[in-house]
């Protein structure tokens, strides 16, 4: 094979993986599980691949990756013009709109359309809905797949 050709495989190539990259982006989301509240089913370090998935697909017991930025729900942060931290929540959905309250929270009736009420499996590390309220179902950000195994932590 010429040199010209060996370049144009070689551009083939990057060309081909940058585009499968960007697709795999933009369908999936690898999140590290960081604290105890989804004990015993996920582990502090745990790595895990979601998948996005339309709001319609999503079901009572998924194990989901939110978004979620106090400022959005109502908390406050720094100071004027400093931006909003983002976390990833990884959770249990526990009611979606429509459905009823779960008895866990302090409140009673129905979930409120476009949000849904997320829980940590181990209730005591957790903070989810029970201090959040209600979150946006637009901020899902995919439903976990896969754990891939654990990401090393620092001593």
């Amino acid at each position: 094979m010429s040199v010209i050709g060996l370049v144009m495989v070689g551009v083939l190539a990057v060309v081909v993986g940058g585009a499968t990259l960007a697709w795999l982006r933009r369908y999936l989301v690898i999140v590290t599980v960081d604290g105890a509240s989804m004990r015993p089913a996920l582990e502090p370090g745990d790595r895990l691949i979601a998948r996005r998935v339309p709001r319609a697909r999503l079901a009572v017991g998924q194990i989901v990756v939110v978004e979620w930025s106090p400022v959005r729900m109502g908390d406050r942060y720094g100071g004027p013009g400093a931006p909003a931290p983002t976390r990833w929540l990884v959770k249990r959905i526990a009611a979606l709109p429509g459905d009823p309250v779960p008895v866990e929270l302090p409140w009673t009736g129905r979930v409120a359309p476009g949000q849904l009420v997320v829980l940590g499996d181990n209730r005591p590390a957790s903070g989810d809905s029970r201090q959040l309220g209600y979150l946006p179902v637009g901020q899902v950000r995919g439903v976990v797949v896969r754990r891939m195994g654990r990401a090393s932590m620092p001593s």
